[in-house]
């Protein structure tokens, strides 16, 4: 049940105000009018309880959020209920207070005359151009609850592949904090122990090798707050100029694009993402290069998105389709001939539906033997630090004990 305000006037003239619990508006509206009363102001409200139960903070908007919000505004659409209850309804059970209040001030314009997808546009931050591209498509053709539908579909593959590929990323991560944790073990409880052996047998008598890994030992230790201080501010000089500097986001774009199988991981993910972006816009009545220019302004990718526009300028001069993807270099032939036996047969959003399934099963192919090859990796590598370690500290007791041996 939603709680409305309203105001109202009686047979007699007199101004009533107060509140009511009913399932939408037009409820509301209804009883008022079975009690004599005239409706002037019928709103709903936001419960106390749940305002001193939700967050004060603004809170981080998922694409898992926005999916559920869209299959929720789908069903409700198709089951009859209009637009405006469908939002109050879906807002007053969310738990996300900044979704909760986007939702709200997108239901206010509805209320005032706005399009859905133009109050969809007023929160570029929450809505991409891709959304309210759909969504306006939706409107136009008299079916807003197939352009829900299709939002939602986006959402959801949209998660789907970041949790893929946050995946692939979270086992090394994991490795490597694993190794500067075994390290710093060594380093505090291990090493000091043996150096104090290592001054009994004198520093001049240790093995070469040993000496050099204690010099190496005794820089880090004495200098480890520089050390740790230069690399959170160089974190964060990275992280700054990757959100502010053009010039370093585009050669950051052009290195990930490079890096071994990661790179790879990052071209099938978002060959999945373009073909099933495009086949939804499509589908849905966009324009081809009003459709290119969406999926490249919503790519993160600067160098991806410098191709999709060059694409979107060989299409306007004239080339076909497939001809201006071949141009630019960024499609693979798989990709390219699936596009031009769609665009040949008029069926383009059919063939990119099912080519952005091939990608993705490419994508899930990649993760897997990216994992395969980064355990021995991850293996080799805290073995040979173990390696190096045990090797420095018992080279010097494996001397002592050569000596010992062939004095007796």
């Amino acid at each position: 049940m939603i709680t409305f305000k309203y105001v109202a006037r009686d047979s007699s003239g007199n101004l009533l105000e107060g509140y009511t619990e009913a399932i939408s508006e037009s409820d509301v509206l209804s009883r008022l009018r079975d009690q004599g009363c005239t409706p002037v102001v019928v709103e709903a409200t936001i419960d106390t309880k749940k305002k001193k139960t939700a967050r004060a903070l603004p809170t981080r908007i998922t694409s898992a959020e926005l999916a559920a919000v869209f299959w929720q505004l789908n069903a409700m659409v198709e089951g009859g209920i209009t637009i405006v209850e469908a939002l109050e309804g879906i807002a007053e059970d969310l738990s996300n207070v900044r979704l909760q209040k986007v939702l709200l001030k997108i239901l206010e314009g509805i209320e005032k005359g706005g399009s859905v997808s133009g109050c969809l546009a007023e929160f570029p931050d929450v809505f991409n151009k891709l959304v309210c591209s759909l969504v306006m498509a939706g409107e136009s053709g008299g079916n807003i609850a197939a352009a829900f539908f299709r939002a939602a579909n986006y959402y959801t593959e949209r998660d789907r592949i970041q949790r893929k590929v946050k995946k692939a990323l979270a086992y090394p991560a994991f490795v490597m904090c694993f190794v500067v944790f075994v390290v710093i073990i060594i380093m505090t409880l291990i090493i000091p122990r043996f150096e104090n052996i290592f001054e009994q047998l004198g520093a001049g008598n240790l093995p070469i090798f040993t000496q050099m890994f204690m010099g190496v030992y005794h820089v880090i230790a004495g200098n480890w707050y520089y050390i740790v201080g230069g690399l959170v501010i160089g974190i964060v000089m990275i992280v700054l100029l990757y959100k502010n500097s053009a010039g370093f986001h585009r050669l950051c774009s052009s290195l990930f694009l490079k890096v071994p199988i990661f790179g790879t991981l990052i071209r099938y993910a978002f060959l999945a993402t373009f073909c099933k972006t495009m086949s939804n816009l499509l589908k849905a009545g966009v324009p081809v290069l009003e459709a290119f220019e969406i999926v490249a302004d919503t790519n993160a990718n600067d160098v991806i998105s410098e191709k999709l526009y060059q694409t979107r300028e060989g299409i306007t001069s004239g080339m076909s389709i497939f001809s201006s993807m071949s141009a630019v270099g960024l499609f693979p032939n798989m990709a390219l001939k699936m596009v031009k036996a769609g665009e040949e047969s008029g069926s383009l959003w059919k063939t990119l539906d099912r080519t952005a399934d091939y990608y993705e099963e490419k994508v899930d192919a990649t993760i897997a033997m990216m994992t395969s090859l980064l355990e021995p990796f991850m293996i080799i590598m805290v073995g040979a630090i173990v390696l190096v370690v045990v090797l420095a500290l018992y080279l010097p007791i494996f001397q002592m004990s050569d000596i010992r041996g062939g004095a007796m």
